[in-house]
């Protein structure tokens, strides 16, 4: 063989291993400002703006008991009640418009990496959407995620830790991955979730 087609066979086998590799490692993520799933290179880096909302414990006082989940989603913050008037405070992020809920629930199952399988009125707004999506980092649902009764909602991680302090779930409550195990490793089975608007 002669090195002309060696070398046009090494740049064609270039061609199709970038051809073949490619689709595969663009991860797809949801964006909520177009309401798809998106090529995670397409979203515009200006939507990934803004500091982390680091944790901190804070002076809380409350009518609920220690492991109490207090979100106040105006506020875009949730609080876990601790003992002697204090809280571990976390960034959210909460329902957009339309989408927006209050209530008290409890917390009925925890999951660590968890599979999702969208609503049925995610499904119809959203057609594109997977039947089931399996844990994992790429997953909506994130690290953990903290069943809310018999409700569709969720305290959930998320890998877009861009979208924490803004109105842009379908509902359930955001936290990073890093934060939602922290809460995660916190909160028991029985424990009462309050969402206030």
């Amino acid at each position: 063989m002669s090195k002309t087609r060696i070398a046009i066979a090494a740049f064609l086998s270039a061609i199709l291993s970038v051809s073949v590799v490619a689709p595969a490692a663009a991860a797809r993520i949801y964006n909520p400002d177009t309401n798809v799933w998106e090529e995670s290179t397409a979203v515009k880096a200006g939507t990934r703006r803004g500091k982390a909302i680091p944790r901190q414990i804070v002076d809380y006082e409350t009518k609920f008991k220690p492991g109490t989940i207090v979100v106040e989603t105006s506020e875009r913050r949730l609080y876990l009640v601790l003992a002697d008037g204090k809280a571990m405070k976390y960034g959210i992020g909460v329902g957009r418009d339309g989408f927006r809920w209050s209530g008290q629930h409890r917390i009925t199952r925890v999951a660590e990496w968890p599979g999702w399988t969208p609503p049925a009125q995610m499904r119809k707004r959203v057609p594109d959407l997977p039947a089931y999506m399996p844990g994992g980092p790429d997953n909506p649902l994130g690290a953990r995620a903290l069943y809310i009764g018999s409700t569709l909602y969720r305290i959930h991680g998320t890998s877009e830790p861009w979208t924490i302090g803004q109105a842009v779930s379908s509902g359930c409550i955001r936290l990073t991955n890093e934060d939602v195990t922290d809460l995660y490793e916190r909160v028991k089975v029985g424990a009462l979730v309050v969402v206030h608007q």
